[in-house]
């Protein structure tokens, strides 16, 4: 029944060396209910949930589920009684099937053969899929499945521990708006089933939609718990950074200048069409739309990156056509991708070598990497972007998501563009890492810097852009200036309908 408390962590304390990561906390959660934990990255939700697994151990403090104090020697301690998580990062096993995957480890098996009994084990599955509306066969291999249904995949392995809470780790950072609506279909059919869910996430319209709880941490320490009825945003956002909203977009007005680029009827087959728009100097144009709409295909063809079928490009009153991204570059025009880990950076490479890869031969003489100069260039750029390292040669995967976004940047403002197109630049980061994304927008755009923008996310596009493009099905449906717009208008003009 909703109300009581299923889950109770009182007075949590961990440290790390001197490091103080967890300080005093407390969490308590109602039974049935979806409770949002909330707080930057290092506010310590990450080492809570990690208390809660059976992964850490808290130096002080209790943990009860249903009133009953419990400790657990090792995370199949907390599996056991209950309590499973899915993580951000999902690590499936591709090359077996969606039953193999959610039993793993633990396979059923025929007293009578002493083997796995895939039978029992397939109609296990079935019946787990069924319960959250899965058309796929259990003998489907995970490889050939998509990263949403994957994280469903999670799910029902979540629930196959019986599973009373469930924690979910960001499970909305790698599939579409139609999917979330499915992921949130299946978290209300949880909770009438009385099942708990945990619901870390820094997107706020997710968790306004979907919680009905908010306990936000700061820097290790407890700031609040608050009902989703009682609490708006601009509350939240102040609970989560120590400040209200309007800090975090800051009103610049930018003084734009002549148009640099002209775009006339693009088109390329089954991806958009009749695509046509300007951007001046100084101006940042949002793309807003739901996924699928058309927005990054449509830029990855400005950029060289597709064909286009149609249409013609003016570039500084000159008709242009990019075969390759490297045209677009040696024209100052730069994409910042939507998969900063997959398309922007080599993770295993130094951020010096990040930050200077696109404008190496600018460090070179005679095939030798000019070192001390290379190093200056990467070292003052960092310093601009404040992009926090303790060292540049330390590897781009150590970093937080909001400081390799800024390496991203870094190595795109290096080859000293004209016009940026930003796909998605804060996805999956924080929001004072956000608010330090805006500030270099907003600057780039003070410099005069053509800018657009995609992005999914609604207080963005309403905070950043001068005007907003919206989207439906390949075409563009609607232009809003930034004094009209509002959520419910770009919504209505994004699923294709008119607004007044």
């Amino acid at each position: 029944m909703t109300g009581q408390n299923i889950l109770q962590m009182q007075n949590i304390h961990k440290a790390f060396g001197g490091v103080i990561a967890l300080d005093n906390v407390s969490f308590n959660v109602k039974k049935g209910s979806v409770h949002a934990l909330m707080g930057e990255n290092g506010a310590g939700k990450s080492t809570l949930m990690k208390i809660l697994l059976g992964i850490n151990k808290p130096d002080q403090g209790t943990i009860c589920i249903d009133n009953k104090e419990v400790t657990w020697d090792k995370p199949s301690d907390a599996l056991a009684a209950g309590i499973s998580m899915i993580h951000q990062e999902l690590n499936p096993v591709p090359h077996l099937s969606i039953a193999e995957n959610i039993f793993l480890g633990r396979e059923p098996i025929n007293k009578r053969t002493g083997f796995i009994d895939y039978k029992r084990m397939n109609e296990e599955t079935s019946h787990l899929l069924k319960e959250l509306d899965l058309q796929v066969a259990p003998t489907e291999l995970v490889a050939n499945l998509s990263v949403a249904k994957i994280q469903l995949i999670e799910i029902a392995k979540a629930i196959s521990y019986q599973a009373q809470i469930v924690v979910m780790d960001e499970p909305t950072s790698a599939i579409s708006n139609k999917e979330v609506d499915k992921l949130f279909q299946i978290i209300q059919k949880l909770k009438t089933n009385g099942v708990t869910v945990i619901y870390i996430s820094h997107k706020m319209e997710e968790v306004f939609s979907i919680c009905d709880d908010v306990t936000v941490l700061r820097d290790g320490s407890f700031i609040g718990t608050e009902s989703i009825r009682e609490i708006n945003m601009n509350q939240l956002v102040s609970m989560m950074v120590g400040r209200k909203i309007e800090d975090v977009f800051p009103q610049v007005t930018h003084n734009t200048g002549e148009v640099i680029l002209k775009a006339n009827n693009l088109e390329s087959k089954g991806l958009f069409q009749n695509i046509s728009f300007q951007l001046k100097k100084g101006e940042i144009l949002g793309f807003a739309g739901l996924m699928g709409a058309g927005r990054t295909e449509i830029m990855e063809a400005i950029f060289g990156l597709r064909k286009l079928d149609k249409g013609e490009l003016i570039y500084k009153g000159k008709k242009v056509i990019f075969k390759h991204p490297q045209d677009a570059v040696k024209n100052k025009i730069i994409l910042v991708p939507e998969d900063r880990k997959n398309s922007g950076l080599v993770l295993n490479h130094s951020i010096r070598q990040n930050i200077s890869l696109t404008t190496i031969g600018n460090y070179t003489q005679k095939g030798l990497i000019k070192a001390k100069k290379e190093r200056s260039v990467v070292e003052r750029i960092i310093e601009k972007l404040r992009i926090k390292v303790s060292n540049m040669e330390q590897s781009a995967s150590s970093l937080s998501g909001g400081n390799q976004q800024k390496v991203v940047l870094a190595k795109c403002l290096l080859s000293d563009p004209e016009i940026i197109i930003l796909d998605e630049p804060t996805r999956g980061i924080d929001i004072k890492a956000k608010s330090e994304i805006y500030k270099i927008i907003n600057e780039l755009a003070q410099q005069g810097k053509g800018i657009i923008m995609i992005s999914s996310e609604m207080p963005e596009i309403l905070g950043l852009s001068d005007r907003i493009l919206v989207l439906h099905q390949g075409q563009i449906t609607g232009e809003l200036l930034k004094k009209d717009a509002t959520q419910e208008k770009i919504l209505q003009l994004a699923m294709g309908r008119n607004v007044s």
